[in-house]
């Protein structure tokens, strides 16, 4: 039983720290650069088309909710009679 177990705990050890660890370049300096760079663009769009997309979709669930809840208020406000 004993070397049943050195045997796995020999096999998981060699699988883990043989497996390839996948490089990560390091962009921050990039980054750094792309978002400190005077350009006219505001700090929350210089992501690029990704950040564009967000911000505009943020910007019309806002409005959105905003007048839904104007409209939800004057129903309240209102009620119907029957």
């Amino acid at each position: 039983m004993y070397k049943q177990l050195m045997g796995l705990q020999q096999l998981s050890r060699r699988t883990i720290s043989s497996s390839a660890r996948r490089q990560v370049d390091n962009m921050v300096k990039e980054k750094q650069k792309l978002f400190q760079s005077d350009n006219g663009i505001p700090v929350h769009l210089k992501g690029g088309a990704k950040d564009a997309i967000l911000y505009r979709l943020t910007m019309a669930l806002t409005v959105f909710g905003s007048g839904f809840v104007v409209y939800e208020l004057l129903n309240a406000a209102m009620p119907k009679k029957a």
